[in-house]
């Protein structure tokens, strides 16, 4: 793709002013007017094919470190040129066209090129910071470079429609740790030994196997039986959540389900939910992430797996909202026995909401429920049906809301 017209502002002037000549010489039978016409005539066209045959652009490869960039977060993008000439170019200018979806300044001064034997290949890197905008799969492009002849009287413009999608991940806030509170948090992992007696002098030891580890050394057994002695196995046992992120649209708004980050609100959720499961995660617990019907959104995240978050952060790039009220299905997934904390992560709540959650509070070690859009006194009916209650404004850090059912814990623990 190729800008029809190739000359620049003075080319088109130097064209003019050659066309003017031609026709004063023409009435006035001026040779000299003629030789300066033509003359300049052909300067043009010296031009156009020093830049329209010299210069040949081919593929445009771009890359982004790291390999997708969080909402508010900076990735540099380097995009590689493919340049072939036999003679030298003079200097140009680039642009790289960026969505809506990400920020920066995508532009700059192509540099010159010197004669290449035989127009041997090369290639030519320019990078430029992005910020990410909006979550998604954006694409980058289209390529533009632009290159003038060394008087400035022509240009050849040349645009790669090649494009590369980026992916622009839910913002993820680092939460503060939650207190423990009547084994609720605290999320350390949980060693049980087995014991065949009272105390640690009867714990069963057997001879040491090639692979066991050197802390699990029985010492006063070895000293006894004159070789290395183990400690009996140990099993643990991983405390476990369960983060519920409400999909339901008419808990959102319609443009949840049609793009992502078209609905402020819901992408103030999505934001929420990795950020919760990340401080879950972190502390210990093994995650359940599932919709407000039970419908699981992402395999169960192992404690302190944080390769299994990075995996659902960018599977939640592009989570869409999905239709009807799903919020009324939630409570008969946690009748079934006791479960560890179960954080809900919903959009707009209403007093009358509370009734069909509130068995769930019964069935937890730490209810939470952090509302975006919560409506007049549906926080105050959650905290008396047993929830940890807080609201989340639209856009909002939601590390406050967390932070104050810390507060809100520590200070139940200590009454």
């Amino acid at each position: 793709m190729r800008r029809l017209w190739p000359l620049t502002g003075r080319g088109t002037g130097a064209l003019v002013l050659a066309v003017g000549c031609l026709i004063a010489a023409g009435e006035l039978g001026l040779v000299e007017l003629l030789y300066f016409g033509v003359l300049l005539l052909a300067v043009l066209a010296a031009a156009i094919l020093s830049l329209f045959l010299t210069r040949r652009t081919g593929a445009v490869e771009r890359t982004m470190t790291p390999e997708s960039v969080g909402v508010g977060e900076t990735a540099v993008v380097t995009a590689r040129v493919t340049v072939r000439t036999a003679v030298p170019t003079p200097p140009g200018t680039w642009r790289d066209g960026l969505p809506a979806g990400l920020a920066g300044e995508a532009a700059g001064a192509f540099p010159p090129l010197a004669s290449g034997l035989r127009g041997s290949q090369r290639v030519i890197e320019r990078s430029y910071t992005v910020t990410g905008v909006s979550r998604g799969v954006h694409a980058i492009g289209p390529f533009d470079l632009t290159t003038t002849d060394p008087f400035g009287l022509a240009r050849r413009r040349t645009v790669r429609t090649e494009p590369t999608q980026i992916t622009v991940t839910p913002a993820v806030v680092d939460l503060p740790g939650l207190p423990d509170a009547a084994g609720a948090s605290g999320g350390s992992r949980l060693t049980v030994d087995l014991h065949l007696g009272q105390g640690a002098d009867n714990l069963v030891a057997r001879p040491y196997q090639s692979g066991d580890s050197m802390r699990r050394i029985h010492w006063r057994a070895t000293a006894h039986r004159d070789e290395l002695m183990v400690r009996q196995e140990e099993q643990e046992s991983t405390p476990e959540a369960t983060v519920v992120l409400d999909l339901g649209a008419l808990r959102w708004s319609p443009e949840a389900m049609a793009a992502p980050g078209a609905d402020d609100a819901f992408e103030t959720g999505v934001s929420t939910c990795v950020s919760v499961v990340a401080r879950l995660v972190r502390d210990g617990y093994s995650v359940d992430v599932v919709d407000s019907d039970g419908e699981t959104l992402a395999d169960r995240i192992d404690a302190s797996e944080m390769v299994e978050v990075d995996a659902l952060i960018t599977r939640f790039a592009t989570l869409l909202a999905r239709p009807d009220d799903h919020l009324p299905r939630l409570a008969p997934v946690f009748t079934g026995g006791m479960s560890g904390p179960v954080v809900l992560i919903v959009g707009r709540l209403d007093p009358t909401d509370i009734a069909s959650i509130a068995p769930i509070a019964h069935h937890s070690t730490l209810p939470m429920v952090l509302a975006v859009t919560p409506r007049a006194d549906a926080l105050t009916a959650a905290e008396d049906a047993g929830w940890h209650a807080a609201a989340i404004p639209v856009g909002g850090d939601p590390a406050a809301a967390w932070a104050d059912v810390g507060r809100r814990l520590a200070g139940d623990r200590v009454g």
